[in-house]
């Protein structure tokens, strides 16, 4: 396996390796969102060298489904004649019936990707594949068996969470997250794409770390260039992606986007009772399907704010594309001139790049935690929100209690250069530190800490912040 094509994937490398050394049959899940580079993984590590592969084809019947089932039969038969399967049940017994005949000193893998799609109404895919583990496969002690699929949701509810006849039977689950920063870095250097550090978070910040919208940037063009190509040219290489995105993950996805478009206006989130009144949704199981798909999916959180014991908590975007789509994308459409290059440094901008770097200090918090020294400490992290009158209202972005019996108040900060303090800064963060510590019941140290991109200008007022966290630090 070479590290520099498998930039920012060693930890699942490390995974499907063990799968392979083990002494007994694997059932391998793969999953995560579309364009995280599923696929890629699973191919570039067993370099295409299967004993099955399938991939499902998209919005296609049950006999068109099977007629694919049955030439990737033919393909890997060698010669050997089958007919065409008229159920699932059938296509798994020819399969079984091929891989008995299928020898091999290494594990034999079969690989079937995007397994959801092949999911037709009434097909009983699930249920014959329950059959063909249990009955046979797993007593393969040379089988790797992987199914993978970019519906999040499909796969987590008939797959891993299976209340069936596949209950615990999965004994490798890969969950493909979006790259981190250092990783985007990584990976962009692998392309020699030369980005300095903040360029690097800006892109971020739009894209989220997700492999196939960094492949599309292009060498020699500057990160607005890209942006302007990619999603704001008429038939730009990633034009109509959102729509893509969300309905290859869950269905009915409309219902959705209705939410993260909801939580997309509010920088701190909402609750379930402010989601249900924006959305015009109704209060049932199905809205909480909704929201613990969108959790799973990584496109939001549910947290606690600091001091909040209600039952009441809030829901907040994560997914720096659906952040950036709904702020400009869907706002401002395909333009025949530049747009974001026109953008940069303007108002609108700086004010989207604020929220954006929420986002990325919330992905990235273990990493401000190092920064502190603080990693070996248990932690638990928060934002606050004052209670009393709109005068008096006040907030902290980030929270993060420490076992020390020390509380670091965090303030973003997201500039051009050093960030300088100025009297009227300072006379804020002191008064939300001071509504701050006379909402807590614990007696704590309070350590305010800036996290910003290049450092703190010294003056009379810099002495405010304990500890700076720099964005070479989130790298």
């Amino acid at each position: 396996m070479d590290d520099k094509i498998m930039v920012g994937r060693r930890k699942e490398c490390n995974s499907l390796q063990m799968v392979m050394e083990s002494n007994e049959a694997e059932f391998v899940v793969v999953y995560g969102r579309r364009r995280v580079g599923k696929t890629f993984l699973i191919n570039t590590y067993y370099n295409d060298s299967y004993a099955f592969k399938l991939t499902g084809l998209a919005k296609k019947s049950k006999q068109e489904q099977l007629a694919n089932f049955h030439s990737s039969l033919i393909r890997y038969s060698k010669g050997r004649k089958y007919t065409k399967p008229r159920t699932w049940y059938e296509a798994f017994d020819m399969l079984r019936d091929l891989l008995e005949t299928t020898s091999t000193e290494k594990k034999r893998v079969i690989f079937i990707d995007e397994l959801p799609w092949m999911d037709t109404r009434g097909s009983n895919l699930v249920s014959a594949l329950e059959h063909f583990w249990n009955d046979w496969a797993s007593t393969q002690n040379d089988m790797v068996f992987i199914v993978c699929g970019s519906a999040t949701s499909w796969i987590t509810k008939k797959i891993v969470k299976n209340h069936g006849g596949l209950h615990n039977r999965v004994t490798k689950k890969i969950y493909l997250h979006p790259f981190t920063l250092s990783e985007t870095k990584e990976y962009l250097l692998n392309r020699d794409i030369q980005m300095e550090d903040k360029e690097i978070a800006e892109c971020y910040m739009i894209m989220g770390g997700i492999p196939y919208y960094l492949k599309n940037i292009r060498r020699g063009y500057s990160l607005a260039q890209n942006v302007d190509e990619m999603f704001f040219s008429d038939h730009g290489s990633l034009d109509g992606e959102f729509d893509a995105l969300y309905a290859s993950l869950f269905e009915k996805s409309d219902q959705y986007i209705k939410v993260v478009e909801a939580l997309s206006g509010k920088n701190k989130g909402l609750t379930r009772e402010e989601l249900l009144a924006v959305t015009k949704m109704s209060n049932n199981g199905h809205f909480s399907v909704i929201l613990q798909d969108l959790i799973d999916c990584d496109f939001i959180r549910s947290y606690r704010g600091y001091g909040n014991t209600s039952k009441n908590r809030l829901y907040q975007l994560l997914d720096p594309f659906t952040l950036f789509y709904f702020k400009f994308i869907r706002k401002f459409g395909t333009m025949e001139k530049s747009f974001w290059q026109y953008q940069v440094g303007t108002r609108l901008h700086d004010t989207w790049a604020g929220l954006a770097f929420e986002q990325l200090r919330l992905m990235h918090h273990a990493n401000i935690e190092k920064a502190l020294g603080i990693s070996g400490i248990m932690t638990q992290t928060f934002s606050w929100l004052s209670s009393g009158d709109a005068k008096e209202r006040a907030q902290i972005d980030l929270v993060i209690k420490r076992s020390d019996r020390v509380i670091n108040v965090c303030e973003m900060k997201f500039y051009e250069d050093e960030y300088e303090m100025r009297k009227r800064d300072y006379e804020d963060m002191d008064r939300r530190i001071r509504l701050f510590r006379q909402s807590i019941s614990e007696r704590a140290t309070i350590h305010p800490v800036l996290v910003t991109t290049y450092g703190l200008k010294r003056n009379e007022y810099s002495g405010m912040f304990q500890n700076v966290v720099t964005l070479s630090d989130l790298f």
